[in-house]
């Protein structure tokens, strides 16, 4: 049945409730540790596989004998690990729990001095949700001021928030892109996997963001989609579910926006225990092996993404941030925008692991979505 188009009062919404489980952290599990997680995919046997599950192999078979940085296009900010929701999928492990790895203000002036010294057109603003982070305006603010195009990377459920009831309009007025995770165009699946209430929330934030300008094809006021699959799947064919997207959720939900991007759920913190504990682990890796698409190497985000984290230290991604695979010195010691220097950060070799299969299978998956047709 289709939804109704007019917008319920805020009160009538069931809260952004989360899935019955707290961060890997709180619950002291095996799974919050980086280390872990990585020898829990490599002790896979992936042998029967196309590469046998080796990462290096796969890319030196398809002409890269190593995977080098490129020109820096987007410094990507994380702002930490609090969020208000705690997802099923959530890569970072982010939760309301998380609130000792929130950014300080030192940090975020010495990311937007690095922001001054990089080519880079993009800032990239992540979390958590980057938003609960107090110095998540003045980093819009200051990135602006240098003319950067800024991306949110918004929960949406945020923006329903008593204290954040003014941002919609406030990123509008910044020309701030807001790409909102929203998994499916249907309640059930977006709550399972989020959370119950989630759905209905995201909607209403949808339609906040619609009033003051977003999901009108104003490049000032760009309203972007992420979806990511709700089981141990790739994603579909991107264009086509942008397409049958806007569609049902205008009829439905008199919702608007600009474009959609897809991304491979990565089998890392959370999303990996869902796998473990639903018997999918060893299928969705092997999918992801033997999906591999060498045409999705030369657009990977680690090639020109500078990734930081909330307390500075510099990584290839975010992926391999939550995993703690630093970038480093010459020295050994940790890259941190306090010690960044662009050309060794240029001339060594991009560290991976099982887990960037996640990135190349089918049509790839980065930050901006799909590489390959």
């Amino acid at each position: 049945m289709a939804m109704s188009t007019s917008q319920p009062p805020l009160a009538t919404l069931a809260p952004a409730s989360p899935p019955s489980l707290a961060s890997l952290r709180s619950r002291r599990s095996p799974l919050s540790s980086p280390a872990h997680q990585l020898a829990t995919l490599n002790q896979l046997d992936l042998d029967h596989t196309l590469s046998r599950g080796a990462f290096r192999a796969a890319l030196a078979a398809a002409g890269y004998p190593t995977l080098q940085p490129a020109q820096p296009e987007v410094l990507q900010i994380n702002l930490g690990k609090l969020c208000n929701m705690t997802c099923r999928h959530c890569h970072v492990d982010a939760g309301p729990d998380r609130t000792d790895e929130v950014m300080e203000r030192v940090t975020a002036e010495k990311c937007l001095e690095l922001l001054a010294r990089l080519p880079a057109h993009t800032v990239d603003l992540t979390g958590g949700a980057p938003e609960l982070n107090p110095q998540f305006r003045h980093l819009v603010e200051e990135s602006r001021r240098m003319g950067k195009h800024v991306l949110d990377r918004s929960n949406l459920t945020v923006l329903l928030l008593p204290r954040h009831e003014d941002l919609a309009e406030w990123l509008a007025q910044h020309g701030v892109e807001v790409v909102a995770s929203i998994p499916h165009p249907s309640r059930r699946l977006t709550d399972a996997q989020r959370g119950a209430g989630t759905w209905e929330r995201s909607i209403v934030a949808l339609r906040r963001l619609n009033a003051v300008g977003y999901g009108q094809g104003d490049p000032e006021r760009r309203l972007t989609l992420v979806a990511n699959p709700s089981g141990a799947f790739l994603p579909g064919n991107q264009l086509a579910m942008e397409r049958e997207w806007k569609a049902t959720l205008e009829r439905e939900c008199g919702v608007q926006f600009d474009r959609l991007i897809t991304l491979a759920n990565m089998p890392i913190a959370r999303y990996l225990e869902w796998l473990e504990s639903s018997g999918n682990l060893q299928r969705y890796v092997e999918l992801l092996v033997n999906s591999f698409n060498p045409a999705t190497v030369p657009g990977l985000m680690c090639r020109t993404i500078i990734s930081v984290s909330w307390d500075g230290r510099i990584f290839d991604c975010d992926f391999n941030q939550m995993l703690e695979l630093e970038v480093r010195r010459d020295d050994g010691a940790p890259m941190t925008v306090f010690n960044f220097d662009l050309e060794t950060w240029r001339r060594r070799t991009i560290r991976t692991d099982r887990h960037c299969f996640g990135c190349t299978a089918g049509c790839g998956s980065s930050c901006g979505g799909a590489l390959a047709e």
